[in-house]
């Protein structure tokens, strides 16, 4: 079993939900309180030993590349006036550490995966999606990681959701359960309500064999008309081992409005600094 070195960061989008903050700006750039969405993903692969980050990237996230650039300029003004620039020690990746490829054009989370496919290379690789703020200790990414040391195969993140919100969902049909672990025996992308096969749904964290990338390159399309991911998975379990983690943390859903308040809000509400404040003013609301 390889070790997992490599992870990959879907983050070619439009944004069009946050319109118009993103006509300019990458959705993955948002900030909650004080850090961009991405960092979160870089900083929860960061924990879980990835050595190597790979951001598929598209027209318009330039942004993204600069944020793990040095900001020379920056630093350098801040060195000046005395101001400590430990802060942006977290954003500076070293040399060999990041890698970009670009998606030109919005096909599905699984052709984006795909895009990556020379990088990635034989070995296997996590997959992370920026939308999804996963909050825990240890983080997602190093839950998953411990449980792929000990069961190898392809794991996918998963919680349980309401039965009305199945459509919005990759779903996993459970098989044996072993704890956190759960036996996938099938997978099926955003069934309706009453169909679906439970309610254990798929979050976006992945670890997946490099096979993957053989049942993504005939870019069949599923849902939405898109590259589905879910439906390369589905193709390989049998093959493999396959489980599902139930993530033991909240997630917070930042490509929805509401979901991207809510984050901001609790993590400001944990922050000794600006916690006692959002406190307060919350409370006179």
């Amino acid at each position: 079993m390889k070790k997992l070195r490599k992870a990959v960061f879907p983050v070619g989008g439009l944004g069009t939900r946050f319109l118009p903050a993103t006509k300019a700006l990458p959705k993955e750039m948002l900030p909650v309180v004080d850090r961009p969405l991405i960092q979160y993903a870089v900083d929860e692969a960061r924990e879980a030993g990835i050595e190597q980050m790979i951001f598929v990237t598209g027209r318009g996230k330039s942004a993204i590349e600069d944020h793990f650039d040095i900001a020379y300029e920056l630093e350098m003004t801040m060195k000046a006036r005395d101001k400590s620039r430990d802060i942006l020690k977290e954003t500076r990746l070293p040399p060999g550490a990041v890698a970009y490829v670009r998606q030109q054009e919005p096909m599905g989370l699984g052709h984006a995966v795909w895009c990556a496919r020379d990088i990635v290379g034989d070995e296997p690789f996590a997959v992370l999606l920026a939308d999804d703020l996963m909050v825990g200790k240890p983080g997602c990414l190093k839950q998953m990681v411990d449980a792929y040391e000990r069961v190898g195969g392809n794991l996918i993140a998963a919680q349980i959701v309401p039965a009305d919100q199945t459509d919005r969902y990759g779903i996993v049909t459970p098989g044996a359960r072993d704890g956190v672990l759960t036996e996938v025996a099938g997978l099926v992308e955003k069934p309706s309500p009453g169909a679906a096969p439970s309610t254990l749904a798929i979050v976006g964290r992945y670890i997946l064999q490099p096979e993957v990338m053989l049942a993504l390159e005939g870019h069949e399309t599923g849902a939405g008309g898109e590259v589905q991911l879910t439906d390369a998975m589905a193709r390989m379990i049998g093959a493999q081992p396959f489980h599902a983690l139930t993530f033991a943390g909240t997630r917070h859903d930042c490509g929805d409005k509401a979901g991207f308040i809510m984050a901001n809000i609790a993590l400001a509400l944990e922050r000794p600094d600006i916690g006692p404040e959002v406190r307060r003013f919350i409370a006179n609301l």
